[in-house]
């Protein structure tokens, strides 16, 4: 077992490669796991502890945890194996400093495989024969007649010379697996030359139509992008493919050879035949098996990242912010859903119309809508994007309003999910999935991020083979994302739901639930001290929590910023130097000018906290999020027989790959884009060219009706 002061070294060896490996000083990643080994939250660490860790953003934080806790992971493997040797007194002092030195899975592993227990295996049975002397024997090469000797190991097991020297074959195959540095070399093998090929599983080629491009591939393995691999993973699950990822294997046994066999005659081919037998019988499989999932973990880290980074986009998607809204779930035989909403997107009225096929009762539809407008003062329409919307869209856009009216199109993607669910339930217990999908349509365009919290990411539909990678990795850096993006905004504390609450940094579920049910029974909250009044809400989770929460026409002006209570001093100084009080200087800029930061530089705050002071002083409650822009689809194209090749149409990215970037062009079906179409240069990742929900223009290449497909250009 390790000691105290093995830890100890041993914490502080990850430390140091932590650092290297970020090119980082050890003294941050040092003070970073400190804090959040005490429970700090990312988004608390990077935006209140800049000071302590040397201002390094979330991401860096996340990486420092990740890795740290892989290690962690490591240590807890590395006790396993010493517990299991010393339980089989096998354990030595150069073993165990072995054992303990090692920095990397692959290589603890490696130490450990000649004490594994086992199950039986050729090289158990032929032991059990007594066919290791033999085994050591050949090993050695020196002997010159080794037919003769393997007569000696003959008995009522054993009945032939030649099934002697199998056995003993045997036993140096598993040697030679065994052996750390030949696992080293053909792990090198795998790595610089490994080719990943399938091919079709006989009978299979009508059924796995759509693998077609993979019946018979092969490139390097080092040069398959992830959504290839993970297309052909997925053939291989569902039984339409076979895959294989190996080397060159003659140069490999080659290599092999080269590094035992040290003589001529017999024993020299033994050594061969066990060798060759060694690798296509254990190693090979077992390495191969390695870098699958080597193979398939950069690919799901790759696919999560591109999720991650298309969800980031997604919940920091322009708001249109409070505003009275009218919502509309179009639909044709059942009817276009309305619904009205106040500027806190409460429900105010709910209806339907029917301005299509097969009723087309247009007249009244749009008397209908000219009195709801009216009536509840709506300011904007939001116009689910599914079934009918283009028609809807049209509809709307033609009737005539005494104000100005904005129309918005807004993505309907997971909205049904979240209209069946126990949230919208509990939201709206008197109401249908009709009249709470159109609520959440209507709610998404005034605060995306608001809304879709409620929504479990994946139904969202923003990312690559997202059903295919590891899902609690994908879950846990999804939730991050979330996390990231609620405490990025900030939340209103009198206004937020539960679920928007629940992200805020030090919260989650119960404390959430507690400050709504403390809401519903004292009444709105005055101050960020009154939060020290709900229960359960320790010290500690005041101190996470505090900072991005907010609260408009409270007591402390400085409560509707994301200035942190334990820095309301430092405010408080500054306006008494000036003589004003703290609303005054979040008021005039002129008075914040004649603040010389420097001089209250303190053992609590440095200038990265007095830095970020001033620019909240500033902007006090800013939303980092963009205005929201009004966009109109080209008004003839409503399917896709309407796309034509060389047409050039606005368009909406909906959703952003690593091969490209997907388009909607006003048809159910959106185009894509391809990496290589994308720019008139070159491009390694699409997310550098576009962003999600961003307004473009697009040239048609190709349009195959049959499979609904459209391939789209962003060439000038």
């Amino acid at each position: 077992m390790l000691g105290e002061s093995q830890f100890f070294n041993m914490e502080n060896k990850y430390i140091h490669i932590i650092a290297l490996e970020q090119n980082l000083l050890p003294w941050q990643v040092e003070n970073t796991l400190k804090l959040l080994k005490a429970n700090a939250t990312i988004p608390f660490v990077s935006r209140y502890r800049k000071e302590a860790t040397g201002s390094l953003d979330e991401v860096q934080i996340g990486t420092i945890k990740d890795q740290y806790n892989r290690y962690e992971e490591l240590d807890k493997r590395r006790e396993a194996i010493l517990k299991s040797i010393d339980e089989q007194g096998m354990m030595t002092d150069e073993l165990k400093k072995k054992l303990t030195e090692a920095i990397t899975m692959t290589e603890l592993e490696d130490i450990y495989l000649p004490y594994k227990p086992k199950k039986k295996t050729k090289a158990s049975v032929a032991r059990e024969k007594g066919l290791e002397p033999l085994a050591q024997t050949i090993f050695k090469q020196s002997d010159k007649n080794i037919n003769q000797t393997a007569s000696q190991y003959l008995n009522d097991q054993v009945e032939t010379e030649a099934d002697a020297l199998q056995g003993a074959r045997d036993i140096i195959a598993e040697w030679v697996n065994e052996d750390q540095l030949s696992r080293t070399l053909v792990r090198k093998s795998f790595a610089q030359g490994a080719v990943i090929s399938s091919s079709l599983v006989k009978g299979k080629d009508e059924e796995g139509i759509k693998y077609k491009d993979y019946f018979d591939f092969a490139e390097p393995l080092n040069r398959c992008p992830s959504h290839r691999l993970m297309a052909m993973l997925r053939g291989e699950d569902e039984g339409f493919l076979k895959l294989n990822i190996e080397p060159d294997a003659d140069k490999t046994i080659d290599a092999l050879n080269h590094k035992f066999i040290r003589s001529t005659g017999d024993c020299a081919m033994h050594m061969a035949n066990a060798i060759k037998d060694s690798y296509k019988r254990l190693m090979a499989p077992s390495i191969e098996t390695e870098f699958r999932a080597l193979s398939k973990e950069k690919a799901d880290e790759q696919g999560i990242r591109v999720f991650a980074e298309n969800l980031k986009q997604l919940l920091m998607a322009p708001s249109l912010g409070q505003k009275r809204v009218l919502a509309i779930d179009p639909g044709f035989r059942t009817g276009c859903k309305l619904v009205c909403l106040d500027a806190q997107g409460n429900l105010l009225h709910n209806e339907t119309i029917f301005p299509h096929p097969p009723v087309q009762d247009t007249a009244l539809a749009i008397k209908k809508i000219g009195t709801l407008v009216n009536s509840y003062k709506i300011e904007a329409i939001a116009i689910g994007n599914g079934t009918a919307s283009r028609e809807t869209e049209a509809f709307i856009r033609k009737v005539k309003f005494d104000r100005d009216v904005k129309v918005f199109v807004v993505s309907e993607a997971g909205a049904s999910v979240y209209s069946a669910s126990k949230t919208a339930r509990e939201e709206f217990p008197d109401y249908d999935v009709t009249v709470r999908g159109a609520v959440s349509i209507g709610r998404r365009l005034m605060d995306p991020l608001a809304e879709l919290v409620k929504i479990d990411p994946k139904s969202i539909g923003v990312g690559q083979y997202q059903h295919d990678v590891d899902q609690t990795r994908l879950k846990a850096s999804l939730d991050q994302v979330v996390e990231s993006c609620v405490n990025a905004v900030g939340v209103d504390l009198n206004t937020a739901s539960m679920h928007l609450l629940t992200y805020i940094s030090g919260l989650g579920p119960q404390l959430a639930r507690n400050i709504v049910d403390f809401r519903k029974e004292q009444g709105m909250f005055e101050s960020r001290e009154d939060l020290k009044k709900v229960p359960r809400m320790g010290p500690k989770a005041f101190e996470q929590a505090a900072g991005f929460l907010r609260i408009n026409g409270g007591r402390n002006p400085l409560d509707n910023s994301a200035v942190h209570p334990e820095s309301y001093y430092i405010v408080e100084k500054m306006a008494a130097d000036l003589k004003h009080p703290v609303a005054e200087l979040l008021k005039d800029e002129t008075l914040r000018k004649g603040i010389d930061v420097n001089k209250y530089v303190d053992d609590k705050a440095g200038l990265p906290t007095l830095t970020d002071i001033m620019n909240e002083l500033d902007k006090p409650g800013r939303d980092p999020r963009s205005t929201i822009k009004v966009f109109e689809f080209a008004p003839d194209i409503r399917t896709i027989d309407d796309v034509k090749p060389g047409m050039e149409l606005p368009g909406i990215v909906t959703n952003i790959t690593n091969f490209g970037a997907f388009v909607d062009i006003g048809v159910k079906q959106d185009g894509l884009v391809h990496i290589s179409q994308m720019a008139d240069r070159y491009i390694s990742n699409p997310a550098d060219v576009v962003k999600l929900h961003q307004h473009v223009k697009v040239k048609v290449l190709e349009v195959d009706v049959a499979r609904k497909r459209i391939q789209l250009s962003m060439k000038q």
